[in-house]
Order: structure tokens, then sequence, then C-alpha cells
């Protein structure tokens, strides 16, 4: 067993009950002398599915307001890192063109 999984468990374990808990269903469930009020119990199952989507699609348009804002981030980001390589490039060629001309300058007053 590697030596890192221990303390992982043992970070992990105090929580399973709470992640088991949130991921339980959370709709009704049919009885099993629920043959009489089948009407009812299909109403409000399907009440708690309509509420379920909207609650989803509450949570999505949050998740689409962050990813939008995580995107828009990521591009500023990029942005800054090409200015910086391009900045970099300029005094990258602008270095090596200043070696080359003082190793001519050197050359020609050797040899002269």
């Amino acid at each position: 067993m590697p030596a890192w999984l221990i303390p992982v468990l043992k970070s992990i374990l105090p929580h399973v009950g709470t992640i088991v808990s949130a991921a339980a269903p959370v709709f009704t469930k049919k009885n099993t002398d629920a043959a009489a009020n089948q009407a009812a119990l299909l109403q409000q199952q399907i009440t708690e599915l309509q509420a379920a989507a909207s609650e989803n699609d509450v949570h999505i348009k949050a998740l689409a307001v962050q990813m939008q804002n995580a995107v828009e981030a990521l591009e500023k980001g990029t942005a800054l890192a090409e200015k910086n390589y391009r900045r970099a490039m300029v005094l990258g060629i602008s270095s090596f063109a200043i070696s080359a001309a003082a190793l001519c300058l050197v050359l020609y007053l050797w040899l002269k």
C-alpha cells in the first residue's frame, strides 16, 4: 500500500457520510400500499422533478457565468503572456544583432 494513501483516507473518511447523504435521492419513493394514492404520488413526483429541474437551471446559469468569467480571465492572461513573449523575442533578436555587429567589428579590427 502506498504511503500517501493512509493520510488521504484519514482526511476523506470523516466526510464520506456527508457526501453520501448529499448524493442520496431526495425524491419521494413509492410505498408498497401506494396503489390507491398513485395519482397523488405521481403528481408529487412530477412537482419534485420540476423543482429539481428549475434548481438545476439556476445552477447551470451560475456555472455559465463563472465559466464566462474564467474564459475572460484566461483571454486576458493569454494576451499578457503574448505581449511578454513578443517583447522577449524583440530583445533576443536585438541582442543577437548587436552581438553579431560587435563580432564583425572585432574581426575587422583584429584582421586589419
